[in-house]
């Protein structure tokens, strides 16, 4: 290992990842800006104000880094990141107006600003762009691991919509939620990238673990931060979960430890879908130890996740993978 990336590991930082596929990257940015094009102006004026939001487009760094890893050398990585980064973007456009949403990366969210049709459709046009690139790519295998990954997404924004307000959601039940809707298209982006290189089976599977177990960890801390972090840290709301009605593992955790003073009053503010009571809520997750139970969590699956990595050959790329497990789970400092 270099010592640049050995740097990376102790002190990561997500634009040195970057930089291993530097130039990979920028033709991702060109293709994006090309793909979302059209007749329709309301199209393009949505989709610039999207480009410009700031994402930070881990899903298509994945792709692009497992491809690197198993020694591709082609460009049809760059639609595949493409697609990835489409059918993430979609999700979002439809998940923000599922939850009447109004701030994403610190910014009003596209339904705010022009209302919930117009980002349905939206949406929709990137799901059709995101089919367009599959079929120019012509790999049958990376078609079904895709539209399986897109299938299972929709499913699990459906049953996370059947338990908004549900305060009796048990930890496994949620793990499943999140599996279906963060993870899954970690693990199709690690998968993919790992088939198009023509990866042997069990390169591929690891890759494709690695993607389901860095995905459960990112929205773990995505779920600590939304109680032990700021709006700014977060770009929402703090608190913003539960005045949706979403029981996520720290609130699980707090109503199953808490005492029962807390856990009525967490239950309370779920089936109501209310924050009026925040700082009870935040005192609850805090005094339950749900904090330190959901850190441990993402914790155990970052290990998980780069366990998987031990199995296959090291190099530049597979060190950047790491450093980007790494990365995550810091923002839990």
């Amino acid at each position: 290992m270099n010592s640049d990336l050995a740097e990376l590991l102790t002190e990561p930082s997500l634009d040195q990842v970057r930089s291993l596929t530097a130039g990979s990257f920028e033709a991702l940015n060109d293709l994006i800006e090309r793909e979302l094009e059209s007749d329709v102006l309301l199209i393009n004026e949505i989709g610039q104000y999207i480009v410009g939001s700031g994402g930070k487009r881990l899903r298509p760094l994945v792709v692009m880094l497992v491809a690197r890893a198993c020694g591709y050398r082609g460009t049809d990585h760059i639609k595949l990141s493409a697609l990835v980064e489409f059918l993430h973007t979609a999700t979002l456009l439809h998940d923000d107006v599922v939850d009447s949403s109004t701030m994403r990366r610190n910014r009003r969210t596209a339904n705010a600003i022009w209302g919930n049709s117009a980002s349905i459709l939206v949406g929709d046009f990137l799901y059709s762009r995101a089919f367009e690139l599959m079929v120019d790519i012509g790999s049958m295998e990376l078609m079904a691991i895709i539209s399986e990954a897109t299938n299972c997404i929709a499913e699990g924004e459906v049953l996370q919509l059947q338990n908004v307000g549900n305060e009796e959601l048990t930890e496994d039940q949620y793990l499943e939620i999140i599996r279906r809707k963060t993870a899954m298209l970690f693990q199709a982006s690690a998968h993919t990238g790992a088939v198009l290189a023509g990866a042997d089976e069990s390169t591929a599977q690891s890759f494709r673990d690695f993607g389901l177990y860095f995905g459960l960890a990112y929205q773990l801390i995505d779920d600590w931060l939304d109680y032990a972090g700021s709006s700014e840290s977060m770009g929402k709301n703090v608190g913003q979960d539960l005045a949706e009605g979403k029981a996520t593992l720290p609130l699980i955790h707090a109503m199953a430890n808490g005492s029962v003073i807390q856990a009525n009053c967490i239950r309370n503010a779920l089936v109501q879908r209310s924050i009026d009571d925040l700082h009870s809520v935040l005192r609850a997750v805090q005094d339950s130890g749900a904090l330190a139970y959901t850190r441990a969590k993402a914790e155990h699956y970052t290990e998980q996740s780069l366990n998987a990595l031990t199995l296959i050959p090291t190099n530049a790329y597979s060190a950047g993978l790491e450093a980007l497990a790494n990365i995550a789970v810091c923002r839990m400092k």
